[in-house]
């Protein structure tokens, strides 16, 4: 009998240093890509501001994804859906051409003004450089299956410098109404991991704590305005993944050559920027979502940075909807402070994790994010905004290969 525990207990002891291993692997790994991605695009993105001419580009830009995704990518096109239909259902090896595919298509997208995002980005990448040890280590099924969730919790760490909602992120995505808690562990290694990693090299992150500011006290009418514009948040969220999918399939039946879809919402949105005689709007939009904290925003800002979002992402331009997503978030909280007795800042940084929780699905993630974001002080108010919102976005999100396991009203 003390023979069976004594091989019981290296059998477990095995399987627990192989993933230790395997999910810093493959946070290191993810955390040095998504930290030359951040570098890179920070070029990009100075670039394309220094130069408001690669604007009338975009189109181009759009062609040569094309091309490139086409020739070599028609395979990992999916995205992020992709590395959850993986999960849900594993059938093939992720390709390793993934990465440099999504990093050069977001880079391309960014450089010409396309408004995206680069949570997408670093997820696919960390989801490429995950399924790379399936045989090397010779995972089984099951085992592939967390080995993807370590991706992507590594991939978000490390773009957004938030390690704990990372870790979660990457269990709840997966489905809404299950979290698949025994992803948790290898999770939280790959995700701090990443982050550190990714620190390492240089990359730095946008410090939002600094910019909250004042926090109301607690009292019934803080946590009620919480509340109130956490359904806001949600109706927004709903609004956005919503026109994204409508979008996307009216473009699909209405333009069947991706070749002409790019062109056109290329197009569209240099029409868009030369008719409303603004660069706003384009790209990740850091500049106006930073000073959304500072004074209140334009009460239309989210619904165009919506549009110009939905646009770019629909017609086949590369990058993520999460930041954005903040920005959207950011920009109606702050627009809010117009009309509500609560500090611009706060009501930025609610709408900031809200809007994003609604859209994704995940709002124990988003809750985590908002502390390590904001700090612990707003925990408690952007939970609540955050719950809310969760309910009132319906149960379809951003991400369609989402399983629905058991519905927000069930």
């Amino acid at each position: 009998m003390q023979d069976l525990g004594g091989f019981l207990f290296f059998e477990r002891l095995k399987k627990a240093l192989k993933w230790i291993f395997i999910s810093c692997a493959v946070g290191a790994l993810t955390g040095t890509a998504s930290a030359f991605f951040l570098l890179s695009l920070e070029f990009i993105t100075d670039t394309r501001l220094n130069h408001p001419w690669l604007l009338y580009l975009l189109p181009v830009a759009g062609l040569i994804i094309v091309f490139f995704y086409s020739r070599f990518g028609e395979k990992v096109e999916a995205g992020n859906n992709l590395i959850l239909e993986q999960i849900h259902d594993p059938k093939e090896k992720i390709p390793l051409r993934m990465w440099p595919l999504i990093w050069g298509g977001t880079l391309l997208t960014h450089l010409c003004g396309g408004s995206a995002g680069r949570e997408g980005t670093a997820v696919q990448m960390g989801g490429a450089i995950a399924d790379q040890f399936t045989a090397v280590c010779k995972l089984t099924t099951t085992e592939r299956k967390l080995l993807l969730m370590t991706g992507i919790a590594g991939g978000f760490a490390s773009v957004f410098g938030t390690p704990w909602a990372a870790a979660i992120f990457g269990i709840e995505v997966l489905a809404l109404g299950r979290i698949q808690y025994r992803g948790l562990g290898p999770c939280l290694m790959s995700a701090f991991t990443a982050h550190f990693v990714c620190l390492l090299w240089g990359a730095r992150h946008t410090p939002y704590q600094n910019l909250v500011g004042l926090i109301p006290d607690f009292g019934f009418s803080a946590l009620a305005f919480s509340a109130a514009v956490g359904v806001l948040f949600g109706l927004c969220a709903f609004i956005f993944s919503w026109s994204h999918h409508r979008l996307s399939a009216l473009l699909k039946k209405k333009i069947p050559s991706i070749s002409l879809r790019v062109v056109a919402g290329g197009l569209f949105i240099i029409t868009l920027s030369l008719i409303l005689n603004t660069h706003r709007y384009l790209g990740l939009g850091i500049p106006p979502l930073i000073e959304s904290f500072q004074s209140p925003s334009p009460s239309y800002d989210f619904a165009l940075k919506i549009l110009f979002t939905v646009i770019t992402l629909a017609s086949g331009f590369k990058g993520g909807e999460v930041t954005p997503l903040f920005f959207i978030g950011a920009t109606l909280g702050s627009a809010l402070s117009l009309i509500l007795p609560l500090p611009t800042g706060f009501l930025a940084a609610l709408g900031f994790v809200a809007v994003f929780a609604g859209a994704a699905n995940t709002p124990l993630a988003c809750i985590l994010m908002a502390m390590e974001l904001f700090g612990a002080d707003i925990g408690l108010y952007a939970a609540l905004a955050i719950v809310v919102s969760y309910l009132c976005s319906g149960n379809r999100g951003i991400y369609h290969s989402q399983k629905l396991e058991v519905g927000k009203y069930a």
